[in-house]
């Protein structure tokens, strides 16, 4: 094992975004720990892509809205390759409830969401920080959502979360520099079976539809987007952080006003 390479956590990288992460790290030339809550065979997927990509992989099972596993995740992947460098906090969770029906808002759904998308994110921060300050190029990316910014998306709680994940943000950069930087990706509508699964596919079909029709892009984004951009964010963007970074295809600017004649 090369111990001069840089080394990366991305949690709830079974699938989706955090798999295309992993991925590409991996072809950046970083060791990858892949986490995963529940789906064994889906994060050995992961893995033998990321090591077809030329990456030692670790693959750890952690439930990151306990913080007993955050601090073993991290523990594993210093155990494992002697440092870490990178952190991406992409584990998350919502419910599916229209915005209207407040009564189906209970302290359940309430705490689960938030014990993951807010919890979750500090813990895994909390137990990286020695380790990521150590580093010499210590970097964090969260992965939030346009739905923190616009009040939008599956639900008032999910909204809510992400919106205590981008304050998070930024209260940690100013905490955390300048040995780490913290940043966060905030998309939009994403090509996921996430998503798929959760809307149907008649509103997927919709959804996409609007986004061609309305985001200045024309296109839902694909995971693979936001990857890069949190690739970039963890390796390239070396004196940017605090930011917070729309990855919508556009979405969040709405229509162009009228042009309004003036005689």
């Amino acid at each position: 094992m090369d111990s001069q390479k840089k080394v990366a956590i991305v949690t709830g990288s079974s699938a989706g975004v955090g798999r295309a992460t992993a991925v590409r790290l991996a072809d950046h030339g970083c060791h990858v720990v892949v986490n995963y809550r529940k789906g064994r065979a889906e994060a050995e997927e992961t893995a033998a892509l990321c090591r077809a990509a030329g990456a030692e992989v670790c693959v750890v099972e952690a439930d990151v809205a306990r913080d007993e596993d955050c601090r073993r995740l991290v523990d594993t992947a210093v155990h494992s390759f002697g440092r870490l460098d990178y952190l991406v906090n992409n584990a998350g969770t919502t419910q599916f409830i229209p915005f209207e029906e407040l009564e189906r808002l209970s302290e359940e759904v309430w705490e689960k969401i938030f014990r993951t998308n807010v919890f979750g994110t500090f813990y895994g921060i909390r137990a990286a920080v020695p380790h990521l300050k150590r580093s010499g190029s210590g970097s964090i990316v969260n992965v939030t959502s346009i739905a923190g910014i616009q009040g939008t998306g599956s639900s008032i709680a999910y909204a809510a979360s992400k919106a205590a994940v981008n304050n998070m943000t930024l209260a940690l950069a100013r905490t955390l520099g300048p040995e780490i930087r913290v940043n966060a990706v905030a998309p939009g509508a994403i090509d996921t079976r996430w998503i798929r699964n959760g809307i149907g596919e008649s509103g997927y079909g919709a959804l996409e539809k609007m986004y061609r029709e309305s985001a200045p892009l024309r296109e839902i984004v694909p995971a693979e987007a936001v990857a890069e951009t949190i690739v970039w964010l963890l390796e390239g963007a070396r004196m940017t952080t605090g930011e917070v970074i729309t990855v919508d295809s556009g979405i969040h600017l709405g229509p162009a006003p009228p042009l309004k004649r003036r005689d």
